[in-house]
């Protein structure tokens, strides 16, 4: 709440109307994208509303403004001690105008405006309307204030985006729509604060501290998944989707809170990281939180937070699940942009935040916001959940062979396997910037192993700290720490001898290097598994190594692996090189299989509030026919609705793009027209055309750019 006294000569008895300048403000406050016709405002900023009144001012009466939000009007949900609330008025025939100033520090969201009104003994109040208030990227004194125009534009305005996903050496682009100024979404976003087991137990102290962007964010990265509440995405990673819809299907977030919104917040099924990702930047962006996707290739989980990731294979090379920790070849989550008053400047800037619910955090699954530069520093004791952050982009991967119960040998330990390529969509562009740097020193420096050294010290001296880790059973023998790994006497890497594309047989060679000059017999034994499916394809071959380099070529037919892929269509190849010295040697290669080309053409001209006719073409690789197609299109401004077109017989269409750029007063912006399918079956060299009769809505003049 806050207050504006105006111990002045006017009083309004009677109110006529009050012009709420909507469009001025909205332009002044950056929230005309907003499809909504309530007045949405920034706080720390100021705001003219116009009152027209029926009757006449007396002297010497006064008047107060009374702003209040949550259920408890009269909470005081501002700090008086360093932020104020002023007004100034202009006088005319029938109407006054006033310019109101907000604290930069006040509480977010939908609030009332009162007119009290004081003429001797006699009090009277006047509701004037509603107004919602959110944080304010543009305002220096705000905890969130961003001072780069372009970045501003790209983390708090634009509505579309990139979402980094495949292999570290194998970078796949997939276009996203936030969509945060749709229809309802702002509601909804302020639906799911409502909704959170903070405001659920006591609603005046969570109403009280949403002053603070990280109490907010930290609460939306609790309620975005529905682990321990009614939040929006249930998570799902094997197994059939037959009670809900493959995470692979999803293309943007405003489906997904519209669902959950219209299905009385029941959680919507299933989502992976990158879907937890894509709706908390939604969230957050239509709150006004500068917020941003990344991506961290080969990421560590760390369930006992000891910076260690243990992997276990048989003597065939055959992974085995002996510890619950595990890497992901990818796993995406949000960085925000705040100040951290709770920790210190140093600290300020970007966020780490994950709705993924991995691990409990003071009880509940939440993670974040972590400051970077805690991370990057091995800072992991302080606030929140820094140590589980480290862990993910900077832990050591060990490998060792299980012969049996009593006997494993450690092969070897990376430490620079963990954390690569971290991505985010560039500033104004869809190219990809690797922000590791913000992580961590560069691997294999002096300043990169000290500081893990010192998290490792910190991890070991502080008491309970504030991750509650989940009780498992932890099966690592003290023992075989002492254990060194040898030294390999030869080294290895799978090499593909084309790109692999689905349908097609994938050739690989593993390249083998004689480290030292004496004669060698190497046992190779090479199998291959689709990634989540415990189905391995195994081949064994012993070779001689007298010269410096040996190589060892075949393939993986499309016969072996067509019946068994994995949705992400990733398989992982691994051999397992023996010595008769009794040195080990493990070469891994993850294989993503591409994708063909869509392609996308806009037929004629585009006008705004007409239709326009959007070809899409695809040509089937394959030879087989496929059923049960389905075209999906969604775009911020272009869609009020998700698309879905259903084609009988076709072939396999997956993610691609069309662009549009979008022109108005303020530059260009774009927007993007999605595709997505799924199919069965398949048929050589297959044309097929779907047009699309899209109606535009924005109110602005609009010209295509086609990006294939």
């Amino acid at each position: 709440m806050f207050l504006i006294n105006l111990p002045c000569v006017f009083l309004a008895l009677k109110i006529a109307n009050v012009n709420w300048q909507s469009k001025l403000n909205k332009a002044a406050h950056h929230t005309s994208d907003y499809s909504s016709t309530e007045v949405i405002l920034r706080r720390g900023q100021a705001f003219k509303i116009t009152v027209n009144l029926q009757t006449i001012v007396q002297s010497g009466d006064n008047f107060t403004f009374i702003a209040s939000t949550g259920n408890f009007p009269m909470a005081h949900i501002s700090h008086p001690s360093h932020s104020s609330s002023k007004t100034s008025a202009l006088h005319e025939p029938g109407c006054m105008n006033f310019t109101i100033f907000s604290p930069a520090d006040a509480v977010i969201g939908r609030y009332k405006l009162k007119l009290q009104t004081v003429s001797g003994n006699k009090v009277s109040s006047t509701l004037l309307g509603q107004f919602v208030l959110l944080f304010n990227p543009w305002c220096p004194n705000d905890d969130v204030y961003m001072a780069n125009e372009k970045e501003r534009w790209e983390y708090v305005l634009n509505d579309s985006g990139i979402i980094f996903q495949g292999l570290e050496k194998h970078i796949q682009q997939e276009a996203w729509n936030y969509g945060q100024f749709e229809e309802g979404i702002l509601d909804i976003s302020l639906a799911i604060l409502d909704r959170s087991l903070n405001h659920r137990q006591d609603p005046a102290v969570d109403t009280s501290n949403r002053n603070n962007p990280t109490y907010v964010s930290r609460v939306i990265s609790a309620t975005v998944n529905s682990n321990d509440e009614k939040g929006v995405v249930e998570g799902k990673w094997n197994g059939k989707y037959c009670s809900g819809t493959n995470p692979l299907q999803w293309s943007g977030s405003v489906t997904i809170l519209r669902k959950w919104y219209r299905g009385r917040y029941k959680p919507v099924r299933y989502g992976q990281c990158w879907v937890f990702a894509g709706v908390m930047c939604t969230v957050l962006r239509s709150l006004g939180i500068p917020t941003r996707v990344i991506t961290n290739f080969n990421s560590a989980h760390d369930t006992n937070i000891n910076l260690s990731i243990d992997e276990y294979i048989d003597i065939s090379g055959k992974t085995l699940h002996l510890t619950e920790d595990s890497v992901w070849n990818f796993h995406v989550w949000n960085e925000s942009w705040f100040i951290r008053r709770d920790l210190g400047s140093f600290y300020d800037g970007w966020q780490v935040l994950d709705a993924t619910p991995q691990e409990r955090s003071k009880g509940i699954y939440q993670c974040g916001p972590a400051s970077t530069r805690a991370i990057k520093e091995g800072h992991v004791n302080l606030d929140y959940d820094s140590s589980f952050v480290f862990a993910a982009v900077n832990a050591d991967y060990v490998t060792w062979i299980h012969y049996s119960k009593k006997r494993k040998e450690r092969i070897y330990s990376d430490t620079r396997k963990i954390g690569k390529f971290i991505s985010t969509k560039a500033v104004g562009s869809n190219a990809r910037v690797d922000v590791t740097a913000n992580y961590k020193y560069p691997e294999g420096s002096l300043k990169e192993r000290r500081v893990y050294k010192k998290a490792l010290k910190l991890l070991g001296m502080r008491s309970t700290g504030k991750r509650t880790k989940i009780t498992r059973c932890r099966r690592r023998s003290s023992v075989a720490w002492t254990q060194p790994a040898q030294k390999p006497s030869i080294s290895g890497k799978l090499i593909l001898d084309a790109s692999p594309v689905i349908g097609q047989d994938i050739l690989l060679t593993l390249s083998l290097r004689n480290l030292i000059s004496d004669f060698k017999t190497i046992k190779v034994k090479l199998s291959a598994s689709l990634v989540l499916r415990d189905r391995k394809k195994k081949r064994r071959n012993s070779v001689s190594l007298s010269i410096p380099v040996k190589e060892i070529s075949f393939k993986i037919s499309y016969s072996q692996y067509k019946n068994s892929l994995m949705d992400d269509r990733k398989i992982l190849v691994t051999a397992l090189c023996e010595t008769k010295q009794g040195a080990s040697l493990l070469v891994e290669k993850d294989i993503v299989l591409q994708d063909p080309l869509l392609t996308i053409k806009v037929l004629g001209p585009t006008v705004v509030h007409k239709a326009v006719n959007v070809q899409v073409t695809f040509t089937n690789p394959l030879s087989e026919v496929v059923t049960d197609c389905v075209l999906q299109a969604e775009g911020s401004g272009l869609l009020k609705e998700q698309l879905r077109i259903k084609y009988v017989n076709a072939i396999w269409l997956i993610i691609h793009s069309l662009w549009w750029k979008i022109w108005n007063k303020s530059g260009f912006f774009k927007k993007i027209l999605k595709t997505k399918q799924s199919l069965k079956g398949k048929r050589e060299s297959d044309n097929i055309f779907f047009p699309l009769d899209i109606k535009l809505l924005k109110s602005q003049d609009i010209y295509c750019n086609e990006m294939f």
